[in-house]
């Protein structure tokens, strides 16, 4: 991807954190404006709960965010669901941009779309996948097939 396309989409690429030798204004948070200390814990929510829909509701319409208890997923599968998504955000940046978000698509590589609700950019990268993740692992590693199954099994196991 060349430097004008990267420019021209600035509002999608995250900053390259490898590329940069002081904070950037764009990405330094002032505590008196931006944002405000949370005094509470991100609620957790235990699925066996019989409450848990209206739990989970609540706890969505109030943080926007929640974890989990008790989902039946196995922790070997979870670790590995961490330990690829690990293997994308260390992968060269110019191998994460062959997967970026365009403007109008949900999926991809890039900013969270978030980040056009705040003054200042937020210190992140993401990389959102619906439907099959088989298409957007050939993005990432479009001459390795052996990778690209493995990481399509492990995110739909």
């Amino acid at each position: 991807m060349s430097s004008t396309t990267t420019r021209n989409l600035s509002h999608i690429v995250p900053l390259d954190f490898n590329s940069i030798h002081t904070l950037p204004d764009s990405h330094t948070w002032d505590s008196s404006t931006d944002h405000h200390p949370f005094t509470e814990l991100v609620p957790i929510i235990d699925l066996l709960d019989p409450n848990a829909a209206s739990l989970i509701q609540l706890a969505s319409e109030q943080w926007g965010v929640f974890q989990v208890t008790n989902h039946g997923i196995p922790m070997n599968l979870i670790q590995e669901a961490e330990l690829q998504a690990r293997g994308l955000f260390e992968l060269p940046r110019d191998q994460k941009l062959q997967a970026l978000r365009s403007p109008e698509s949900l999926t991809g590589y890039g900013r969270a779309r978030i980040s056009a609700n705040f003054a200042k950019l937020m210190w992140s990268e993401g990389f959102t996948m619906i439907g099959s993740p088989l298409k957007h692992a050939a993005q990432l590693w479009p001459d390795d097939h052996s990778v690209q199954t493995y990481f399509w099994y492990v995110f739909v196991a």
